[in-house]
This record gives C-alpha cells, structure tokens and sequence, in this order.
C-alpha cells in the first residue's frame, strides 16, 4: 500500500510556529454528537482511573519545588494563616524548594522578607517574587537604563526599591501621592518632564 502524504495540522489559536506534522490516514471529524458521547465516555473512563490519596508521602515523593501565593495563602493581614509554619518547616526537613510569589507591588523583596520574618518565618529574599521584582527584572533585562530615560511610577515604595536595586532612574510614586495633574485643553499636561520619560509603572494593590 502507497504510503499517504503528510498534512499539516494547525491548532486553532496559534501562529505558524506550533505547526505539527501528521502522517497517516485522513481523519473525518466526528458529528456533533458523536463527539459529545465519546468526550462523556472518556471522562468516565478517566473517573473510574481515579483514587484517593490516602497517604500523603505519595504526592510528596513527586514533587520538588513548591509555590505559594501570599495573601489569604500564608498571611491574612497581619496574621499568618494557621498551620502555615508547621507546613513550612516540613517541606524543607524533607529537601524540598519554596518560593512565594505575590502580584501586590507596594513592597519590594526586601519588604516582603520583613513581612515573613516578623510573623515568624525564615524565608530568604531570593525564595520571593513580587510583581514589583518583576517589573525591575524586565528592565534591566530589556537594558532599559542605557537609554538614559526615566521611569514615571504610580505605585508605592516596593517599585522603587526594586528599580534603585537595579540602577534605573525614576521619580514619582509616593512622592507624588497629592499631586494633581494640570490638564490643559486638548489633553496637554503641563509640568510633568515627558522629554526625560520613557517608562510609566503602575501599580494597584490594596
């Protein structure tokens, strides 16, 4: 029998670079309700596959890196979550990697490791990744400092540190907290040094 001819086949949604190619027999799409029946059939099928975890040693063994989020996760306010620090000290006594991740910017990473420290947990800057971490990385990465702009931030302190912490000029955030922009006619703002400004960071967490 002739060997068929390779088709490509494109996933909807994606760019010509996700292109794969199938070679084999040319498939019929299925009816609407045979395609129905046959995602209910695998469904139960992987149901009935299903089991309890009864020991929890067996999830542990699999995995090495674990990631948790910080708000309502390992505080609430002011106050860490219950459990919290025997769960922690746990997973490092069996070898395993923490790092916390959070999208509030108003701290930086030094900040955040006050935070865990005053509640009494002992995690190292390098375990943490704030929204306003990741904002100072971008720029450094994209060499934003040799263009020799500033960067306009409407924020708090914790994107500041962090951009200080790489070197990048910037001038805004609290300090600007009462100001009002002067708006002109046309949408014109008056006083603010745009010339000098290449970057606006926002950032919004209460």
């Amino acid at each position: 029998a002739r060997r068929p001819a390779p088709f490509s086949v494109m996933p909807r949604g994606l760019g010509t670079s996700a292109r794969s190619t199938y070679v084999g027999p040319r498939v019929t799409r299925p009816s609407r309700p045979v395609a129905n029946s046959l995602r209910f059939a695998s469904a139960a099928a992987g149901m009935q596959q299903a089991r309890r975890l009864t020991e929890p040693s067996e999830f542990l063994a699999g995995v090495d890196v674990f990631i948790f989020d910080c708000d309502g996760v390992i505080w609430r306010g002011d106050s860490v979550i219950a459990g919290i620090p025997s769960v922690l000290s746990s997973l490092r006594a069996a070898g395993k990697r923490l790092f916390f991740v959070t999208n509030n910017s108003t701290k930086s990473r030094a900040g955040y490791k006050s935070k865990f420290t005053s509640l009494g947990l002992d995690v190292q800057a390098e375990e943490i990744f704030s929204s306003s971490f990741a904002a100072a990385a971008y720029l450094e990465q994209t060499k934003f400092k040799e263009t020799g702009k500033r960067v306009y931030v409407i924020g708090e302190k914790g994107i500041g540190e962090e951009l200080d912490l790489v070197g990048v000029d910037w001038f805004g955030a609290e300090a600007d907290k009462d100001a009002v922009a002067p708006l002109q006619p046309g949408g014109a703002e008056e006083g603010w040094n745009r010339r000098h400004s290449a970057g606006l960071l926002r950032g919004y967490h209460q």
